[in-house]
């Protein structure tokens, strides 16, 4: 069945300020992983201080990288022309490529400044991070931003706020249930299997295959950012190197590591 998306993308007004569906799931995300990352620390003995410290620095990492990455690689020639606008993150517009940078720089940073070995907290950190990304992508829908190609396909979505009548594939939901199912098989490796695991398994498993999703969703995505000079997307391009490193991972490093203690 046809969906028809008229949803507005503000929740409710008080006065002049507007409270969006964006930022409500993006901030619903942020405590869903949180939540799950402290009961996480809880059960392996690490000490929760070092998680409320570290939060701190991956929500401005992840804002931040998220939305510089959304400038530099999507739309600069918006940004330049409207500049104001770059601060808004409340109407949409943030780079997963773009988080991914800002949360390893900022993770380094402070795994620097407390002198903690890289490796310790950061597979845990990571099986949070599908949460975010998904509820971020149905953020995505209520804002009609981020495209499918027109279909005719009986699941499609007409976007009425774009002035559109024809349904097009709904490929915020394509991400966000592709974030989900990538959670549910993290979140079952933890559980049974995660002290058979070697350091950085969750890490290069999360990017292998979120960004390899990623690259073959991009085919039903219309198009979202500058042109590259190859016959695939921006985002296409950009999720390349991840997946590279992730299959060289689990090719060369991965079978010689040895189980975490």
């Amino acid at each position: 069945m046809i969906f028809i998306n008229n949803l507005s993308p503000i929740l409710f007004e008080i006065g002049p300020v507007e409270i969006r569906w964006y930022g409500l799931l993006f901030a619903t995300g942020l405590i869903l992983a949180y939540t799950l990352t402290f009961n996480i620390f809880k059960k392996e003995g690490y000490p929760t201080l070092h998680l409320d410290s570290l939060t701190i620095y991956l929500v401005i990492g992840l804002i931040a990288g998220a939305r510089l990455g959304e400038v530099l690689f999507y739309e600069p020639k918006y940004f330049l022309n409207n500049p104001g606008d770059i601060l808004k993150i409340w109407n949409g517009g943030l780079s997963s490529h773009g988080a991914t940078i800002g949360l390893f720089i900022a993770y380094l940073i402070w795994q620097k400044i407390h002198k903690v070995n890289f490796s310790k907290y950061v597979d845990v950190l990571v099986i949070g991070f599908p949460i975010v990304a998904a509820m971020v992508r149905i953020g995505n829908f209520f804002n009609s931003e981020i495209v499918g190609l027109p279909t005719t396909k009986n699941f499609g979505v007409v976007f009425k706020k774009l002035g559109e009548d024809f349904p097009r594939h709904p490929v915020q939901f394509y991400e966000a249930f592709l974030s989900l199912a990538i959670f549910g098989a993290m979140f079952f490796i933890y559980k049974k299997y995660y002290k058979q695991t070697p350091p950085f398994f969750f890490v290069f498993f999360y990017i292998g295959l979120y960004f390899g999703g990623r690259f073959f969703i991009e085919f039903f995505k219309d198009l979202h950012g500058p042109l590259t000079d190859l016959p695939i997307t921006m985002g296409q391009l950009l999720s390349i190197p991840p997946v590279l490193l992730a299959v060289a991972y689990f090719a060369f490093v991965f079978p010689k590591q040895k189980y975490r203690e």
